[in-house]
């Protein structure tokens, strides 16, 4: 019977060999596509658009056609103080909210992650500052810290701890107040994330260390942060970058001020470009900013690809 499969069998239907290779399906290109369009021309089209822009001196209001100059934006960046104090100002809040925000989203993780009465709730109401959106998020703030009725004043005032300040306009208090809103709005989704690797650490492991006689401290360090170390590195290399990029939460509390204390960049370039028309200028320092982000993503793919990471 396998004589005569074999023989009956046509020259063109041989068995697939195990080393052989399917040939390209071109027609699968036609799947990605509905994806891959508006990749293109809302992500990737006005990316380049920009990157073209900054070459120019492009103006609003400008009658004389656009000209082509070069790198002249760029060496007007690296003379511009007002740009590096707020590239500065940058900085401070992206790592003063990331890392404030990463302990305690591990701490409620961890808490959440305990057989406790109501943990449904507890979940569900932690995740309630990811579900606001920025602009009501800032409102909402900006009523906690009004320097005559916020309940921020009147707690202190009840308390006996002062009479209270204007937190958001004082040069001393509006960029730490301004980094305490942003952990709150931004610790959900890392708590989210560190929770679901939490779920995925083997329960066993720590079973087993628990009857080595392991305290709490020693399991965490031998068998909790290593199965959540990929998660968190993960998660936040990108609180970074979208910290860095802040713009709305910001715009509302403090529209930068007072006196450019919380000026982020997003912010520096979006008055240069929409109130005094700078777009080239703009453009430029959007550059810069992509090629930091792009320089986050470099260094996080390289720790991953030295094997730095287990996934």
């Amino acid at each position: 019977m396998t004589l005569a499969s074999a023989t009956s069998r046509p020259a063109g239907h041989a068995p697939r060999r195990g080393g052989a290779r399917r040939p390209p399906d071109h027609g699968a290109w036609f799947l990605v596509l509905p994806a891959l369009i508006p990749i293109l021309v809302l992500s990737v089209g006005p990316l380049l658009y920009g990157i073209a822009l900054a070459f120019t001196d492009s103006q609003s209001g400008r009658t004389a056609p656009t000209r082509w100059i070069g790198g002249l934006n760029f060496q007007d960046l690296l003379h511009d103080t007002l740009f590096w104090d707020s590239f500065r100002i940058g900085l401070l809040w992206a790592v003063g909210v990331t890392v404030p925000q990463f302990l305690l989203a591990l701490g409620l993780a961890l808490l959440l992650h305990q057989e406790l009465r109501f943990r449904w709730l507890a979940r569900a109401l932690a995740i309630v500052p990811w579900a606001m959106p920025e602009v009501v998020v800032g409102i909402i703030w900006r009523l906690v810290y009004n320097p005559d009725a916020g309940v921020l004043n009147e707690t202190l005032h009840d308390l006996g701890l002062g009479d209270g300040r204007d937190w958001l306009s004082g040069l001393g208090t509006a960029l730490p107040a301004v980094i305490v809103v942003g952990v709150w709005a931004g610790m959900p989704q890392t708590t989210v994330a560190l929770l679901a690797g939490l779920q995925n650490t083997p329960r066993e492991l720590h079973e087993a260390a628990a009857m080595d006689g392991a305290g709490a401290w020693r399991r965490f360090l031998t068998v909790t942060w290593p199965a959540l170390r990929p998660v968190a590195l993960a998660i936040t290399a990108l609180n970074l970058i979208w910290n860095f990029n802040s713009f709305a939460l910001v715009y509302v509390l403090t529209n930068g001020g007072p006196g450019g204390r919380t000026r982020l960049p997003m912010l520096f370039a979006y008055e240069e470009a929409f109130r005094y028309g700078q777009f080239g200028y703009a453009a430029a320092m959007g550059c810069v900013m992509v090629a930091v982000i792009s320089v986050i993503l470099a260094i996080r793919l390289a720790v991953r690809l030295g094997g730095g990471e287990d996934t």
